[in-house]
């Protein structure tokens, strides 16, 4: 049986980076959208194994891992200000095939492709096969 670790990442709408994670440009498109009753939820979560600093320009993870198919998260609005002032996907992904490091995840809009909303790195977090990682990721639009 594998090993589940837990990580949460979080962006607020007005600040760059928090926590090493970034409310992505393509995800600013994406709420946009979504006010306007348009365009697919971001639920779906993915995670890389590549080196880097989130940037808010960046549209894919570094080195996004081939093994495992985006989850599906669950979505949800939270309160941690203002009521339902966030915007919640819980999610977990399983190393299925080889042992690996991660070091960064996302959440898109789309199962393959698509738009990022928000990007996250962190220090290495090593899996074997059979290992999950839970992700919470948050969108807070407050201050």
């Amino acid at each position: 049986m594998g090993v589940l670790r837990a990580l949460t990442l979080a962006a607020l709408w007005w600040l760059c980076k928090s926590w090493a994670t970034v409310f992505a440009d393509a995800g600013k498109a994406i709420v946009a959208n979504r006010i306007l009753a348009a365009g697919t939820e971001p639920n779906r979560i993915a995670w890389g194994t590549g080196a880097g600093t989130a940037v808010v320009g960046d549209t894919t993870l570094f080195s996004e891992s081939a093994d495992e198919t985006r989850a599906t998260g669950s979505s949800s609005r939270v309160t941690v200000t203002i009521t339902n002032d966030t915007y919640q996907v819980t999610g977990t992904m399983t190393a299925v095939t080889s042992p690996k490091t991660i070091t960064n995840a996302g959440l898109f809009d789309a199962a393959s492709g698509g738009n990022m909303l928000i990007k996250g790195d962190f220090t290495g977090i090593p899996l074997g096969v059979g290992d999950s990682i839970a992700f919470t990721i948050r969108l807070r639009l407050g201050n």
